[in-house]
């Protein structure tokens, strides 16, 4: 006689799963950089929190600090999602900076503001016209505009700060709170928002995943993946030019080293964030994680007396860590 065997089921009918399977399946390199944001949020209040860490004020000069990489990093998540670099954002930054404030003090508010966006509609459309009409390579592309615009705003300024003094501008441009929230979280918002929506949930965001992932396959369905190359460095510079105006507004005034370094930080941020470097992959979310998380770094290094030596190589070493942790296969 045929015998039978059975399982033990739930009451459902169905095998309950062991929580042992549950950590086997979960996939924790995905969200590394949220597990390292709240691992050395908690560090840091431990060991900090007698010198004023936890401190709303001292919280919010993290977010501020922050929000300016945050907005760069956003458009530099799309070039490097599309397998595309961009080294001159920072410069960009800088040089939009000082033509908002010239422009402000020749011909006024408007005028300085349509100034201070064209210089990022200009930088990126050059960037992408030669990345993409004449295939020269992005690193070389923007690492020679990288010189060239921190040039042409320490020659236009003769290396002198150019104030300004519109209070209006200064306000509006991260100087100023609306009620108890910092004008910089405002303009982070708005940028990370819109940059989040229209990398995943739109058809131009997914044309730049498949121009990064496979860029041969693409243009077989159909993709203008030159367009697209050349889209995603003009929404970069932009990006950075608002940085930029940003960086003028808060300072009430630009100088051409507003900027500098930023590239560094904000493909950092990016990095940390989950954005493959060879593109295919991006989160905007992750990227703004990976700003607030270098920010938070900053600020708790600085409230722990670390020179800016010291500080160099632990943030170097934490990066570095974060980013192998969060490699894939």
């Amino acid at each position: 006689m045929p015998t039978t065997t059975s399982t033990p089921a739930t009451g459902r009918g169905t095998v309950a799963a062991s929580p042992g399977s549950f950590l086997q399946g979960f996939d924790w390199r995905r969200y590394i950089i949220y597990i390292g944001f709240a691992l050395v949020f908690v560090a840091f209040a431990v060991t900090l929190g007698d010198d004023g860490f936890l401190t709303a004020n001292n919280l919010l000069n993290i977010v501020r600090q922050s929000a300016i990489i945050a907005i760069i990093a956003v458009g530099v998540t799309y070039v490097i999602a599309c397998a595309e670099i961009d080294l001159s954002v920072g410069s960009t930054a800088g040089l939009a900076s000082v033509v908002t404030a010239m422009a402000i003090s020749d011909y006024g508010l408007v005028a300085g503001i349509v100034a201070g966006l064209l210089v990022g509609v200009v930088v990126g459309s050059i960037n992408g016209a030669l990345v993409s009409l004449l295939n020269i390579p992005s690193f070389l592309v923007t690492l020679g505009m990288l010189g060239i615009a921190v040039g042409i705003a320490q020659w236009i300024t003769q290396s002198a700060p150019q104030p300004i003094l519109d209070p209006t501008y200064n306000l509006v441009f991260g100087g100023g709170n609306f009620g108890p929230v910092p004008g910089l979280l405002g303009w982070m918002a708005i940028v990370v928002v819109i940059g989040a929506v229209g990398l995943a949930k739109t058809r131009f965001g997914r044309k730049v995943l498949a121009t990064g992932g496979n860029r041969m396959a693409a243009e077989f369905t159909g993709i203008n993946t030159r367009r697209i190359k050349f889209q995603v460095l003009v929404i970069s510079s932009v990006l950075a030019a608002l940085a930029g105006m940003l960086y003028a507004g808060r300072l009430e005034s630009g100088r051409f080293q507003w900027g500098s370094g930023d590239e560094l930080s904000a493909i950092a941020a990016v990095i940390l964030g989950g954005t493959s470097l060879f593109g295919g992959a991006g989160s905007v979310v992750g990227t703004l994680v990976g700003a607030l998380l270098i920010g938070l770094i900053n600020n708790g290094l600085v409230l722990a007396g670390l020179d800016t030596s010291q500080q160099q190589v632990v943030r170097g070493v934490i990066i570095i860590l974060a980013v192998a942790l969060a490699r894939r296969k």
